[in-house]
């Protein structure tokens, strides 16, 4: 069944080639078209489209599918096309002729962008929850172990003392302006394109401001013509979202790689989240955190890809937006898994404590010895002269020790503050509300 069948046969191949992998990743979105389907013709009935008995009977079955969707029991048929045909197809097999009433005033092109939508936001909810827990690990790994120090590096050279409490923390941070991107995607997603057709409106009636609210949509995509230019610009915006994720994953996973080798030899992974050598009996390899790296690179690049297949494509529908379903969907899943891993792999962590007792260090105080002269009234740049003699004819001492007060320093990591900055921005996502939305719907 295809929802444009007007009797002419398509030849085999090119239904199998232009069909792709819908029928695979549809089954994803099932749930999001069903609510998008009751909210539609809950719409319909208002404006006198639909009978109240007809919207009884088609909601009640809606419902039913809804439940079975979300139990992961929801399937596309052989020969159906998409979700999109395979719910019109169940509604009319069970309710006849008011099955085929659902798609009055719309198009597949806004069914498509309203599913994707629907399922975006539900998707960004799971990442941004997976974000919180990490940014909980780090914040606490941060507090624990904040007297620690180690070396801080510029070029890969030994700069200046720094402590695990700035490390954990800063990925940390670096997470909560992440997620001032993700606030940007969500509230991309969060705008209801249902109405628009196939971006060129309707001459039927429709109430788009009533199925916005009906969805717990913020706002509306309200010239049809930009609804559907912005099918690949909203998952383009997601997915550039997502990648900052995955940069500051990868980051540390990168430090993870550097600081468990020998040479290092800052943190230590428990033997049972590390791996082995076949030939070398000896090795116990941070796989881990080589495998986030590689995943977040790959994330990385997942913005490029979506502007690669929209990058030419004139205003209006073109099918060429259906490929980026392939790369667009998965991603989501990809990320929660490394969130998680790193989650894991962070709670697990073991810290050295006495890092920067190793000779190799002691450099990293030369700073602290010429601010301690230039509080003693040495102008900066005699002091720092000063100490670089010293180094030079090898009689440098320190007693190791640091003091930093300012905010966000090694004594006054401001990790509260940076909590509290977090969960505004979470707070400002509004998930309940859509929540609340759906769960009236439902009703």
């Amino acid at each position: 069944m295809k929802l444009w069948d007007k009797g002419t046969s398509v030849d085999k191949r090119i239904e199998e080639f232009t069909v792709g992998r819908d029928r695979e990743l549809d089954v994803f979105l099932a749930p999001f078209d069903i609510l998008g389907t009751m909210a539609h013709i809950t719409m319909l009935e208002s404006v006198g489209l639909l009978e109240q008995d007809e919207l009884k009977k088609l909601l009640s079955e809606l419902k039913a599918l809804y439940a079975k969707a979300n139990a992961g029991d929801f399937e596309i048929e052989e020969g159906i096309e998409d979700v999109h045909s395979q719910v019109e197809l169940l509604l009319t097999r069970q309710l006849g002729d008011v099955g085929k009433k659902v798609h009055s005033g719309r198009s597949r092109n806004d069914q498509v962008l309203l599913d994707l939508k629907l399922y975006t936001r539900n998707r960004i909810e799971e990442v941004v929850k997976a974000i919180d827990k990490l940014f909980n690990t780090l914040q606490s790994k941060s507090e624990e172990h904040k007297a620690i120090l180690i070396p801080g590096y510029t070029h890969l050279q030994v700069a200046m003392p720094s402590s695990f409490g700035v490390w954990f923390g800063a990925f940390a941070e670096s997470l909560a302006d992440d997620l001032l991107l993700m606030q940007a995607a969500w509230r991309t997603a969060n705008q209801n394109p249902l109405g628009t057709a196939a971006g060129y409106g309707s001459s039927f009636p429709l109430n788009r401001t009533f199925t916005t609210e009906l969805l717990g949509f913020e706002d509306l995509n309200y010239n049809v013509g930009y609804a559907q230019m912005a099918r690949g610009k909203m998952e383009r915006t997601v997915a550039y979202a997502l990648s900052s994720v995955a940069q500051t994953v990868g980051k540390l996973a990168v430090d993870g790689c550097l600081f468990t080798s020998q040479n290092f030899g800052f943190i230590k992974l428990p033997d049972e989240l590390t791996t082995g050598s076949s030939i070398m009996p000896h090795k116990k390899n941070p796989d881990v955190f080589e495998l986030l790296r590689a995943h977040c690179n790959k994330l990385q690049a997942l913005p490029e890809s979506i502007g690669m297949i929209t990058a030419n494509l004139p205003t209006g529908y073109f099918r060429d937006l259906q490929l980026i379903k392939e790369v667009f969907m998965p991603a989501f899943d990809e990320l929660l898994d490394c969130l998680e891993i790193a989650n894991f792999a962070i709670e697990n962590i073991q810290v050295k404590n006495d890092v920067m007792l190793d000779e190799r260090y002691k450099l990293a105080f030369s700073v602290e010895e010429v601010n301690k002269l230039v509080l003693s009234g040495v102008p900066f740049r005699d002091a720092y002269k000063l100490v670089g003699r010293a180094i030079e004819a090898g009689e440098f001492k320190t007693d190791g020790q640091v003091n930093h007060t300012h905010e966000g320093s090694i004594g006054n990591l401001c990790n509260d503050k940076i909590e509290k900055k977090k969960n505004k921005i979470i707070n400002e996502f509004g998930f309940n509300l859509v929540e609340k939305a759906i769960q009236n719907l439902l009703k």
